[in-house]
């Protein structure tokens, strides 16, 4: 794995983040990306004709096969990475897998149990936790610069009838945020951040209160939850896809305070109040890159590949699981189901509107 210093990369899936991530990856020295599958060849000869990728595979098995790729870049809607990533493990890949890292607490622990079995490298793309400014905030507070942390408070929405694919003003039933059997929602696509960030500072709550508005399909349109910890310590966290926010984030200690205006789960800035002190704004180094870049996490996978390591310290599994839980606990509580948990058949109804 990881030859001649290079690590080459498959791409399982073609559409926008898959896009979005083989463009960060195509410029970086060390990455080669050498094949692309969909489940159209169509789809994956137009994205490989694109990036200048030299396999196309139009089944999914054909890239988990091949042996000239150390890790393979799983981009599918989340429904499918339990099957996808799985795949990719048992043919002896390496997986960078998409968040959310599953549908649900089970699919992740099966995931991460192929993986540690097979000592096969796995990785949930959280790319907000190699981001170098969150990662720098993140050791502020554990250093203590702000005390001890007292509230968190983070949220992620955004106006899904302004995006393209709304119709009449809203989205489709058929679109992936509102299809059940897509998981969709926007709990496990949006608040999937908000409560990451959380649990980046404060480790997994010990308590999980939820509301949501649920769509007829049984999916959330918006969604907020209070997490706490035996420390004294809550988080607010809200996720919409019904309204866009601010996507602001902000922690509170005993000794002051540090504020993400905007766009906190890839910032430009943050600001550090302190008590009696003037406050002090942190800049990203423009050395890192645009502000969405999702160069960091494709950096960190290398590294840890050329290390050997089969976890990476930024993005642990456990960490993952622990992200899981939380994210079934409160779908459990607004009730929210997807077709074939709890022993629920495809058709069967998926949740009741509150």
């Amino acid at each position: 794995m990881a030859r001649d210093g290079r690590v080459r990369w498959g791409i399982l899936a073609t559409g926008g983040i898959a896009a979005s991530f083989t463009a960060d990856l195509v410029d970086l020295p060390d990455a080669e990306v050498v094949a692309v599958a969909s489940r159209s060849e169509q789809s994956a000869k137009a994205f490989a004709e694109r990036f200048g990728i030299p396999r196309a595979y139009g089944e999914w098995r054909a890239l988990a096969e091949d042996e000239d790729v150390d890790v393979v870049y799983v981009a599918t809607p989340h429904s499918a990475h339990r099957v996808a990533a799985g795949m990719c493990l048992e043919a002896g890949r390496g997986v960078l897998c998409e968040k959310p890292f599953t549908l649900n607490v089970r699919e992740a622990e099966e995931l991460v149990a192929l993986a540690r079995g097979r000592g096969r490298f796995l990785m949930e793309a959280m790319w907000m936790y190699c981001n170098p400014l969150v990662r720098r905030l993140a050791e502020m507070v554990r250093d203590g610069v702000i005390g001890d942390v007292r509230t968190v408070q983070a949220d992620f929405g955004l106006a899904g009838h302004l995006l393209p694919e709304a119709r009449n003003g809203a989205l489709p039933p058929s679109h992936r945020l509102r299809d059940p059997a897509q998981g969709g929602g926007a709990l496990l696509d949006l608040g999937v951040y908000p409560i990451s960030f959380a649990q980046l500072l404060l480790g997994e709550p010990s308590d999980v209160t939820g509301r949501a508005v649920l769509s007829d399909e049984g999916v959330d349109l918006q969604t907020g939850a209070l997490l706490s910890w035996e420390s004294g310590a809550i988080a607010s966290v809200h996720c919409s896809i019904v309204g866009g926010t601010a996507t602001s984030a902000s922690v509170t200690g005993s000794q002051g305070r540090i504020d993400i205006p905007n766009g906190f789960f890839f910032p430009d800035h943050f600001v550090l109040h302190r008590d009696g002190r003037e406050p002090q704004t942190f800049a990203a180094d423009p050395a890192d890159g645009p502000r969405n870049s999702l160069r960091h996490e494709a950096t960190e996978v290398m590294r840890a590949l050329r290390a050997g390591e089969t976890e990476s310290p930024l993005v642990p599994l456990d960490g993952t699981l622990a992200v899981m839980r939380t994210l079934d606990a409160i779908r459990k509580r607004v009730g929210v189901r997807y077709p074939g948990e709890d022993g629920r058949r495809d058709g069967d109804p998926v949740a009741t509107p509150v």
